[in-house]
């Protein structure tokens, strides 16, 4: 690999570090780069998750304060996570190569127009929250039957968020709203916590088979920290549409030159 690509190696972790400690949607800019530097896609999915979950541990430390003040019912959303991380992780691992590569850029079009609608989402999720808290107070009997398919909904993020990933925690905010959450920042609390549990049993299952190339993998555990610190002073100089655009374009831009090379 040429220093030039290690290089941007290193600043695609730092500007990833950056933006998820603001918004998420770092493996947008990381993720795309491995692929630039011509690894092999599943290799740079698996090395990618390896680097980036201490971020996830920075983010949820960030939270702390939010987090004690969820309920025990929501950490018990961890248990399926497990599970689907675990399933999405050993999908990964036994898709063959070519097929994962013929997916990257439906993957990674699809997670930038998730970005783009971050915002729509997110504002639903919180008028469903309403919604559900006036239903609850009114029929205290449907609080269980959310949580069955609540549960049901997690599993499968989690699988996706083992397998690839990108743009899962969009969605678990509109799981929240529809399990009655009204406060913002316990969603975001409640987000890391579980985005953590799926990144680290993923890259713990990838260390064990191997998937994982530690060169990589090392140089952007110590830019996405950096990052994460420091990068993050100069991306709260900016709106967080603006961050997400940025992400929505790289996102794009990468999906539609894999589109391309493939004709």
């Amino acid at each position: 690999m040429t220093l030039t690509a290690w290089c941007a190696i290193f600043f695609a972790a730092f500007v990833a570090g950056a933006i998820n400690s603001v918004s998420g949607g770092g493996s947008l800019v990381s993720f795309p780069t491995l692929l630039w530097a011509g690894m092999n896609p599943v290799i740079a999915n698996a090395s990618n998750t390896v680097a980036l979950w201490p971020g996830a541990l920075a983010s949820l430390f960030g939270f702390r304060r939010e987090f004690a003040a969820t309920s025990v019912r929501s950490r018990l959303l961890a248990i399926p996570s497990v599970i689907g991380s675990i399933a999405g992780a050993y999908l990964l691992i036994n898709t063959p190569t070519k097929w994962f590569a013929a997916a990257v850029p439906y993957l990674l079009l699809g997670a930038s127009l998730l970005f783009g609608a971050q915002e729509v989402i997110t504002r639903a999720a919180l008028r469903s929250s309403v919604d559900r808290i006036i239903e609850i107070r009114q029929h205290p009997e449907i609080v269980k039957r959310r949580w069955v398919p609540g549960f049901v909904f997690q599993l499968v993020v989690s699988l996706y968020g083992g397998y690839f990933g990108v743009g899962m925690g969009i969605l678990m905010l509109a799981e929240f709203g529809f399990l009655g959450f009204t406060d913002i920042h316990h969603m975001v609390a409640l987000r890391n916590y579980l985005a953590l549990c799926i990144n680290a049993v993923a890259a713990l299952y990838f260390i064990a088979r191997g998937a994982v190339s530690w060169p990589e993998a090392l140089v952007m555990i110590v830019a996405q920290v950096a990052g994460g610190y420091l990068g993050a002073v100069v991306a709260r100089r900016l709106a967080r549409s603006t961050v997400r655009w940025i992400l929505v374009a790289i996102g794009l831009a990468m999906a539609g030159s894999l589109f391309i090379a493939r004709q």
